[in-house]
């Protein structure tokens, strides 16, 4: 690029500065050097709103194109194409690169799509080459891989679909060990959301029967949803490494890759040549600048014709006969094989991914390859159960057996022979979507509920989560509780009133009496400024007090303390508790009004509990208004000191203690004592009462 130049005459001006001391000095400044800060902010103050005007041409063509007025659409990206040439601006030249293949994906011109997605695909992958820590860069990236992919399995191509979603997942989850970098500039230049990227592969992957490299990507996907939800989610070197590609993939991604490393040669150069400014090119530059172009579009030219040639039918035909039978090495799935199999108890991880037309299972056994079983039930169908069975739990006058059966038969009867294979005693849970709203718990196989047979403990993602962290060798307390008085919240443009929780101090005083070094903190003593600092003094946070899960934002989820005060899910990240080992809220409430979302609250709070450092959460799915929480935190709390039993175990013995109405001795004389009715007593086996609390995290 030519330098471009500046002619003035040197001329000297004088500014009089009245220094603090009363001195009048003077100071030459050089008017030429004052030209050039004034081009340089001209020229700022230009390309700023070149910025704009992309961003603006690029919205109004998206809409242009959602009417179906492609014509038009195409000239407004064009003119988005020149401007981001003019000013230099890779990234919104590779977004228009984006929008244009979208454009022509639209009409079924798919020819002209890949060629346009191919050169968003080189300028994204020269920009992330100079990345020293992944970021931006390998994001807008990855979405190209994720609309050639999206593009791919329109045409029918779902094994070449699923080598370029792999790209798109690996980038990102480079990226997200710097997570800031996805609060970055976005354009809408993507066919597919990431985390319908994600789902795409997990669907791809198990309608192949690729178990293995499937449960990889199930994981993934809770990951992507907490970062949608929350932002800036921090991952680690499991996460990092994305998922793996088979043998028979590496091929294409060498003949990928040599295809980008030479388009991007030519790519440099025409950049260089096109930051001359068009007046001022020379011939041979004008000449060169035609030559790099037809070069360029020849070698994509020619990864396009080797997408649809008979080398890539025949590697495709390869994956289809080998990538569902190999053994892949994948470290993360060793990983938690290993994890599982140090577990006190026989453990296997299951993961269920609810699809349009299906829900996948996935079991993950300490000593076998994964399984997978497909069950045929639509989200619709699946979505109105969970609903019915939802609100059944919550009404103990109603029918509660029969959707609990259902869910059954979907979710546990596919797996049920493979659990008798593994013996398993504790299945390690990591729910998706509306599943989120139920306890696995309280399924139902038409002799006993689920609860009897399993221990059941929920994870947000087992990349995310250390399976096999011990307890810490003494217990101690600290109970708060919210018992009287009233709080009016305002929530999502909802005006809520919670009271204080009758039970709330007899369950306190229950714990103290079970636990003898415990801290009570009660009603107005129990604020966020004196309870948050003491926290990480204790191995046991117990909480007796309104939470609430709420479909919306992070900042609309809140636990409620003694004295008004609230802390939002986010807020809750800034605790720090690497000392706690558990953190119980025994009054929470998810689903409120009734409204299911797709659970991202719960996974969020699993998540945010688990980022303070502290090991695993107890909470609620709904709230249990009366003596029903009480007996069971007793139980529980009586059978978690003898350091016989982990968490998960202790819990799954006191929910069975009230199904079968043999509470412990000392909690039978506490319930005397307070006065616990004898309707209510009767009535615990009603999986309202013992069904809601969940442990999410570390079960030992």
């Amino acid at each position: 690029m030519y330098p471009r130049k500046f002619y003035f005459h040197l001329v000297t001006a004088t500014v009089l500065i009245v220094a603090g001391s009363g001195i009048v000095v003077t100071t030459p400044i050089s008017v030429a050097k004052k030209t050039n800060i004034n081009n340089q902010n001209a020229e700022n103050t230009k390309t700023a709103t070149s910025i704009q005007d992309v961003v603006r041409l690029h919205q109004e063509a998206i809409a242009l194109s959602r009417q179906s007025k492609f014509q038009q659409a195409q000239q407004k990206l064009q003119t988005a194409l020149s401007i981001s040439r003019e000013i230099g601006d890779l990234s919104l030249e590779a977004a228009t690169f984006n929008n244009i293949g979208r454009v022509y994906q639209q009409q079924g011109q798919n020819s002209q799509a890949l060629k346009s997605y191919l050169q968003a695909l080189v300028i994204n992958k020269e920009l992330s080459l100079k990345e020293k820590t992944p970021g931006q860069a390998h994001i807008a990236l990855g979405k190209t891989y994720s609309n050639l992919g999206y593009l791919l399995s329109t045409q029918n191509q779902p094994e070449l679909a699923i080598f370029f979603y792999k790209h798109c997942v690996n980038n990102r989850e480079k990226v997200r060990l710097n997570p800031t970098a996805f609060s970055g500039r976005k354009l809408d230049a993507y066919t597919l959301t990431v985390a319908q990227t994600y789902r795409a592969l997990g669907e791809g992957l198990l309608r192949s029967d690729r178990v293995e490299e499937g449960q990889r990507i199930m994981d993934l996907i809770k990951v992507e949803e907490l970062e949608e939800y929350l932002n800036n989610v921090q991952g680690n070197q499991r996460t990092a490494k994305g998922i793996e590609l088979a043998p028979a993939e590496k091929p294409i991604k060498q003949k990928l890759d040599k295809t980008l490393d030479s388009a991007i040669v030519l790519g440099k150069e025409l950049t260089k040549l096109r930051q001359i400014p068009p007046q001022q090119r020379l011939p041979q530059q004008k000449q060169r600048i035609q030559q790099l172009v037809k070069n360029q579009q020849q070698i994509l030219e020619e990864f396009n014709n080797f997408i649809d040639s008979p080398d890539v039918k025949a590697q495709v035909e390869e994956i289809n006969r080998t990538a569902r039978r190999q053994n892949l090495d994948l470290e993360s799935l060793n990983q938690i094989r290993d994890n599982l199999s140090q577990l006190p108890e026989k453990s296997v991880l299951v993961y269920p991914l609810v699809l349009k037309d299906s829900l996948e299972l996935v079991l993950v056994t300490p000593d076998s390859p994964p399984i997978r079983r497909s069950v045929a039930v639509n989200q619709d169908k699946l979505n109105q159960t969970i609903l019915a069975f939802r609100r059944a739990l919550e009404n103990p006058s109603l029918d509660v057996k029969k959707p609990a059966r259902q869910l059954y038969n979907w979710l546990i009867k596919p797996l049920e022979n493979d659990f008798k294979q593994a013996n398993v005693k504790t299945i390690v849970y990591a729910p998706d979507g509306q599943l989120r709203y139920i306890p696995l718990a309280a399924l139902y196989d038409g002799k006993q509920w689920l609860i009897q047979r399993f221990g059941i403990n929920h994870i947000t993602a087992a990349s995310l989560t250390n399976f096999n962290s011990p307890p810490p060798s003494a217990m101690r307390v600290l109970a708060a509780a919210f018992t009287k008085g009233s709080y009016e919240v305002k929530v999502a443009n909802r005006q809520l009133t919670f009271s204080g929780l009758p039970f709330a101090a007899r369950e306190v005083e229950s714990l103290a009496a079970t636990v003898p070094d415990t801290k009570k903190i009660l009603d107005d003593a129990f604020s966020l400024d004196t309870t948050v600092p003491q926290m990480d003094d204790y191995t046991i946070v117990h909480l007796a007090t309104h939470a609430a899960f709420i479909v919306g934002k992070p900042e609309d989820s809140f636990i409620l303390f003694g004295n008004g005060d609230r802390a939002t899910l986010r807020d809750v990240a800034t605790w720090s508790l690497p000392r706690v080992d558990l953190v119980v809220l025994s009054a929470c409430e998810t689903g409120l009004g009734g409204k299911l979302g797709n659970g991202e609250e719960i996974l969020g709070f699993g998540y945010q509990i688990q980022k303070t450092g502290a090991k695993s959460a107890i909470a609620s799915l709904w709230t249990v208004d009366d003596g029903g929480t009480q007996a069971l935190m007793s139980a529980f709390y009586t059978l978690l000191p003898s350091g016989k039993l982990t968490k998960v175990e202790a819990l799954r013995q006191a929910q069975i203690a009230l199904i079968t109405g043999k509470l412990p001795a000392i909690v039978q004389q506490q319930s005397r004592n307070n006065q616990l009715s004898a309707a209510i007593e009767a009535n615990l086996n009603h999986p309202y009462y013992w069904a809601p609390f969940i442990l999410i995290g570390n079960g030992l």
